[in-house]
């Protein structure tokens, strides 16, 4: 038979699954059986999409030229059908535990990377152990990572069914890897090298004693003042800022790697900026707007760091300057406001370096100044009524549903802690110089969890996650001049 609902799937996900219908103009064909069901497919579309079809259908054999082939073993049609959807860029709901393990066994067995990133994409509370197991099981070592590495990052929530449902070695091996830090960094312009200065830090938060400690020394020349602050690939960038009693431009980037505890000076982007929207992503730094010359722009660019270079991309929607900005479902947001009831979120689309608008909220004199995402969703954090920025309000967006949902209450924002906000597994870490809150999110809002140690300054903060060496922060070999500097800038702070 045809492929058709008697396979359980959910209508959304198979009401096009007998033919895939890409390039009409290609009339080659092939009739692919899975279990008891047919598939019409262009192979072309199977041979972009995956590495088991491409290796067949070039391979010379008999069976590359065939009209009908017939998939015994290692797939089953649900999840071949999964895998079809999401090679078409859709995003299936998978809830059923069969169909995600069926899905991890396609991805496996015919080598769908697409379906590899997307299962890795979807991964959350709900499912990270049986991902986790299925990757081991099947052997898809992108899955396996990703879900190890959730694993670790909320261990403790996770800790009780972890052990009791999967095997011994997994949990262990889970427990190897460092979790993602919440990190904090001051605002520093560049200064003389022989001036302490206590701002000139980085720290990342001590969750077992629940305060701050020293991480690294920003550089001499970094300022963070008005810069852009993204992750990477687990490596700290802080791109562009402003420095001197001039504002003047900082026309570098800085690189911090974790695991050698070295920064290194990169270029900085082709229009030198300050205020401007820095997201990392899939390689890539992506610099949106901001401010040059004291005039608001909307140019945009793209620093590739395996080549090390920056190029233009498509112009912002408009211009903007301290844009939010979130990564869902490997998609990029971002938050453009328009005073003084205006939230557009648009997103930026790499592979057509493209700009859409993806919804608008209006609410009467308040729009969004923060944004983050969990799973699917994008919390979008707004001042209270009459500019009431201490008890902001939050709105959610679904990016499946395409639904605004209001979340009830108030959020206290003292200081602008909540625009500190930073998630991690179903967790939000926000942090000032008073308090460290760490949130869970639930279906109804944030509820806060647990309190810790502020931030050992006051003032504005970036803040991002990285993973740490497991044996601690790596302190890179000083003479001795340096070390005594070092030493003493870390003695001021511990003071404060």
């Amino acid at each position: 038979m045809e492929a058709s609902e008697s396979l359980g799937i959910s209508q959304d996900i198979n009401a096009e699954n007998s033919t895939v219908d890409l390039e009409e103009a290609e009339a080659d064909w092939v009739r692919v059986k899975v279990e008891e069901s047919w598939f019409h497919l262009n192979r072309g579309f199977l041979v972009r999409h995956s590495d088991y079809f491409r290796a067949l259908f070039h391979s010379g054999m008999k069976e590359s030229q065939e009209e009908e082939l017939y998939l015994r073993g290692g797939v089953h049609a649900r999840g071949f059908l999964i895998a079809l959807a999401v090679c078409r860029d859709e995003n299936p709901p998978i809830r059923d535990p069969e169909e995600l393990v069926e899905a991890v066994e396609c991805a496996a067995f015919l080598q769908i990377p697409t379906l590899t990133r997307h299962l890795c994409d979807i991964i959350d509370s709900d499912n990270c152990l049986l991902l986790y197991h299925a990757a081991s099981v099947f052997g898809v070592h992108r899955l396996f990572q990703n879900a190890s590495l959730f694993l670790c990052d909320a261990f403790d929530d996770l800790k009780e069914a972890a052990e009791s449902t999967i095997p011994e070695e997994l949990v262990k091996y889970s427990q190897t890897l460092s979790p993602a830090s919440y990190i904090a960094i001051g605002t520093h312009t560049p200064s003389m090298e022989l001036l302490q200065d206590c701002f000139r830090v980085v720290c990342f938060l001590d969750e077992k004693e629940g305060e701050w400690k020293h991480l690294t020394n920003l550089p001499t020349l970094c300022s963070t003042s008005r810069a852009g602050v993204a992750v990477l690939d687990n490596q700290l960038y802080i791109v562009g800022g402003i420095y001197g009693y001039g504002k003047d431009t900082v026309d570098r980037s800085f690189c911090y790697n974790p695991d050698s505890g070295i920064w290194i000076t990169l270029p900085g982007p082709q229009q030198p900026r300050y205020d401007f929207t820095l997201l990392g992503h899939e390689g890539r730094l992506y610099a949106i707007g901001g401010e040059a010359q004291k005039q608001v722009i909307s140019t945009a660019e793209k620093y590739d760091a395996a080549k090390g270079e920056w190029t233009f991309i498509q112009h912002a929607p408009r211009p903007v300057a301290s844009a939010a900005c979130a990564v869902a479902r490997q998609r990029m947001f971002v938050c453009f406001w328009k005073p003084p009831d205006t939230t557009d979120i648009y997103e930026y689309m790499p592979l057509k370096d493209k700009w859409s608008l993806t919804t608008t909220m209006i609410r009467p004199q308040s729009y969004g100044h923060c944004m983050v995402a969990h799973r699917d969703n994008l919390y979008v954090m707004r001042n209270g009524p009459c500019d009431d920025f201490l008890r902001c309000l939050m709105d959610c967006y679904n990016i499946t549903s395409g639904q605004w949902t209001a979340m009830p209450g108030h959020y206290i924002n003292s200081k602008g802690a909540l625009f500190t906000a930073v998630t991690r597994g179903d967790s939000v870490f926000t942090v000032k110089h008073m308090l460290t809150l760490e949130y869970t999110i639930t279906a109804n809002g944030w509820k806060p969890h647990r309190q810790m140690k502020g931030f050992p300054k006051s003032g504005s903060l970036w803040t991002c996650l990285l993973r740490l060496p497991k044996t601690g922060p790596v302190t890179p070999e000083l003479d001795v001049d340096e070390r005594q500097r070092e030493i003493a800038l870390q003695m001021t702070i511990a003071e404060l």
